[in-house]
C-alpha cells in the first residue's frame, strides 16, 4: 500500500472518529426525492445509508415518486395536475401513486439486501420494514380546487416505528397515509419526511434533492460567486422565506427550505438540503466539518465557552499538531488538566476546533493568553478571533488592563488586531522567570480599554 495513502487515510479516519461516536444512537429521517432514483442513484444512496446504520444511527427512510407518477400517467395518457405546490389525485392518480409506490419499494428492499463480495455492502445485513405507521386526511378543497385523494398528515405512529428503529432495522415510509376508514391519500414526500422528524423529535432531517442548496445570494442565479450557503440559522432562513415566492416547484428556493424550517421549529435542530448529483453527497454533509449541501439550524452551533475536565482530550489533539512542529510549546496532559479552567474553547457539534489559555498575573495587571490555537479545517473563518474576544472579556472581568502574548511564527497576526511588541524585560518578573531566552519568542501586548 502506498505510504502516501497511509498519510492521507488516517488523519481524515481520525478526524471524521468524533462525528461516528456523536452520531451513534442518533435518529436520522432522510427524504429521497423520485428524481434522485430516476436518475440511478439507488444503489450508492443505499450503499451509503447501510454504512451510516451500521455506526449505530438509526434511519428512517421516505421516497418519493413525482416523476415516476408522472410517467406512470403519461403511459395512461392522463395529464399529471398541480395546485399550491402539490398534485391533484384523482383516481386515475391513485392509481398510478400506488403502482409507482409498489414498484419503488420492490427496488429499495433489493439495494438494501446486496450483499456481494468486495461491494460497500459485502457483509452488511440492513432490515428494512414498511407499515401503516401514518394516519392521513384529505387536503379537500382550497381556493375552489378540489384535491381529491391528495392528503396531509394527521398522525405518526412513532411508538410502531420506536420498535422498530430499536430493533435495529431501517424503517421505509411512502408518502401514503391512510384514514381510520381505510381510505388511501397521496402525501408528499417532503411533507412526510418533515412530519416524521418532527414527530420523533429526530436529530436530523436530511433532504437528498435535484439542488445543491440554498445559495448565499438565492434570488440570482448559479456560478462561482455565488456559492452554497453551508449554514443558515433558522432565523435567517425564516427572514429568507419572508421575501421568496412560496415553493411550488423543486426548483424553487421555497420548496425544500420551508420544510426545514418548520422542522427546525417543530424541535429538529439540523434540517439539510443536499444534491443527489454529488456522488457521497449524504457522507460528506455528516462526517464533514463544512458539509457539501444547506444546513438549516436552530442553534448555535458554534459553542463558545470556559473549558472543564472533560475538554481536556479534545484540547490535546487539538494543539499536538502544532506543538510538534514547534509553532507551541509542548504542554503535557497533567498541566492541561491542572489549568483547565483557564482554557477557553470553540466547539462545533461537539468537536473542539479552537482553544486558548488565559494566566492572570494580577499584581501586574495583565495577563497571558497561551496556547492560542484554530484547527487548519476552521482556519480563516474568524475563530481566531472569537477566541481572543473571549480573553479579553476574561481578562477584564478579572480587573486586568492588558494581555500579552508570547510567539515566534504568528507576530503579524497579533499586530493586526492591536497588538504591539514590547521588550521580554517587560514581563512581570513571575513570567520572565520561565520565559525561554533560547526560544527567542516575540512578546506583544494589548492594552484593554
Amino acid at each position: 500500500m502506498p505510504a502516501v495513502f497511509n498519510f492521507t487515510f488516517v488523519p481524515w479516519f481520525r478526524s471524521v472518529a468524533p462525528y461516528i461516536h456523536k452520531f451513534r444512537n442518533q435518529t436520522f429521517v432522510v427524504g429521497v426525492c423520485g428524481e434522485a432514483i430516476a436518475a440511478g442513484k439507488l444503489p450508492h444512496i443505499a450503499q451509503d445509508l447501510a454504512l451510516i446504520q451500521s455506526m449505530g444511527v438509526k434511519i428512517v427512510l421516505v421516497h418519493g415518486f413525482r416523476p415516476q407518477v408522472t410517467e406512470q400517467l403519461l403511459a395512461k395518457g392522463h395529464p399529471a395536475k398541480y395546485s399550491h405546490g402539490m398534485r391533484i389525485t384523482d383516481e386515475v392518480a391513485l392509481d398510478s401513486a400506488q403502482e409507482a409506490a409498489g414498484q419503488l419499494r420492490y427496488e429499495i428492499e433489493a439495494a438494501f439486501s446486496q450483499g456481494l463480495p468486495n461491494t460497500p455492502m459485502a457483509g452488511s445485513t440492513v432490515r428494512v420494514i414498511s407499515g401503516n405507521f401514518i394516519t392521513a386526511r384529505p387536503v379537500g378543497i382550497l381556493d375552489g380546487v378540489d384535491f381529491k385523494h391528495s392528503g396531509m398528515v394527521r398522525k405518526v405512529d412513532t411508538g410502531a416505528i420506536g420498535h422498530v428503529l430499536d430493533f435495529g432495522a431501517m424503517v421505509l415510509l411512502s408518502p401514503f397515509g391512510f384514514s381510520p376508514t381505510g381510505e388511501a391519500f397521496n402525501l408528499t414526500m417532503e411533507e412526510v419526511a418533515t412530519s416524521v422528524a418532527i414527530a420523533l423529535q429526530a436529530d436530523k432531517l436530511i433532504f437528498i434533492t435535484e439542488i445543491p442548496g440554498i445559495r448565499v445570494k438565492p434570488l440570482e442565479a448559479e456560478g462561482e460567486d455565488n456559492p452554497i450557503d453551508t449554514e443558515l440559522p433558522l432565523a435567517a432562513a425564516e427572514q429568507l422565506l419572508a421575501i421568496l415566492a412560496p415553493g411550488e416547484r423543486p426548483s424553487d428556493t421555497a420548496f425544500y427550505l420551508q420544510h426545514c424550517v418548520k422542522a427546525c421549529k417543530g424541535g429538529v435542530e439540523r434540517s439539510h438540503i443536499i444534491p443527489f448529483a454529488v456522488d457521497g453527497s449524504l457522507l460528506l454533509e455528516i462526517y464533514v466539518h463544512d458539509g457539501i449541501g444547506t444546513m438549516v439550524v436552530d442553534e448555535k452551533l458554534e459553542n463558545l465557552r470556559e473549558a472543564t475536565a472533560d475538554d481536556v482530550g479534545g484540547i490535546l489533539q487539538l494543539i499536538e499538531p502544532f506543538e510538534k512542529d514547534g509553532t507551541l510549546v509542548k504542554r503535557s496532559r497533567t498541566e492541561i488538566e491542572r489549568d483547565a479552567d483557564h482554557y477557553t474553547i470553540l466547539e462545533h457539534d461537539g468537536v473542539i476546533f479552537a482553544c486558548a489559555a488565559l494566566y492572570p498575573y494580577p499584581e501586574a495587571k495583565t495577563g497571558e493568553m497561551a496556547a492560542l490555537t484554530v484547527s487548519p479545517q476552521s482556519q480563516g473563518q474568524g475563530d481566531g478571533e472569537k477566541i481572543l474576544k473571549r480573553i479579553e472579556q476574561r481578562a477584564r472581568a478579572d480587573g486586568l488592563q492588558s494581555i500579552f502574548v508570547l510567539t515566534t511564527r504568528t507576530m503579524h497576526w497579533f499586530i493586526k488586531r492591536g497588538f504591539v511588541q514590547v521588550d521580554p524585560e517587560w514581563l512581570p518578573e513571575a513570567r520572565k522567570r520561565k520565559y525561554h531566552w533560547d526560544r527567542k519568542s516575540q512578546v506583544l501586548v494589548k492594552k484593554l480599554s
